[in-house]
């Protein structure tokens, strides 16, 4: 008998040590400093804008997850306006964004620049629950800063230009402040 209480114990210490590891990994996604070994956060410029939310996607399982929790799918300028953005269809998958329309309104280059995939990182706790209220349609200020985000052997760094396309073209955008200017009726 005691022997199983001894090994019990020992089992409820590893698995609380464990739990308490894969916590503080996840800090910086609930918006907490980084506390675990080898992790940082740096800034590489300031970003803000308006952006229409096209779409988002939560995400709690891949090595990223431990610093953004969700995805959004955003357009802005022209893209921004509500009978454009509405015929804008997306598809977000393992952190990528495909975007399409029917008729694009602009040139093909242009139109690029005006539609993202932006992986959110909250500064705090209160905007990490905040981030997670979006919805396709609502049109958000956001404010905060481009990063670079290391852990162990992964290096994560933001896009500094629009213009760019492809893999590496998203911004890692850690989020100060939300503001919704309008948001979707529920």
């Amino acid at each position: 008998m005691m022997k199983k209480i001894l090994l019990s114990t020992v089992l409820a210490s590893i698995l609380l040590q464990t739990g308490a590891q894969a916590s503080s990994e996840y800090n910086i996604a609930k918006g907490l400093a980084p506390v675990a070994q080898g992790q940082s956060i740096s800034t590489l410029q300031p970003f803000y804008g308006d952006f229409r939310i096209l779409g988002s996607k939560t995400y709690s399982s891949d090595e990223q997850a431990k610093f953004s929790p969700i995805d959004y799918a955003v357009s802005w300028g022209l893209f921004a306006e509500p009978e454009i953005a509405r015929r804008i269809s997306v598809n977000q998958y393992d952190r990528y964004l495909n975007w399409r329309m029917d008729k694009v309104p602009v040139p093909e280059k242009q139109a690029m620049m005006m539609v993202s995939n932006m992986h959110i990182i909250p500064s705090s706790p209160a905007i990490a629950k905040e981030i997670k209220k979006v919805k396709r349609g609502d049109l958000v200020r956001l404010k905060g800063d481009l990063v670079e985000i290391k852990d162990k052997d992964l290096v994560w760094t933001s896009s500094l230009t629009p213009t760019d396309t492809g893999d590496g073209a998203c911004e890692v955008f850690r989020v100060d402040s939300i503001q919704w200017i309008e948001r979707v009726k529920s």
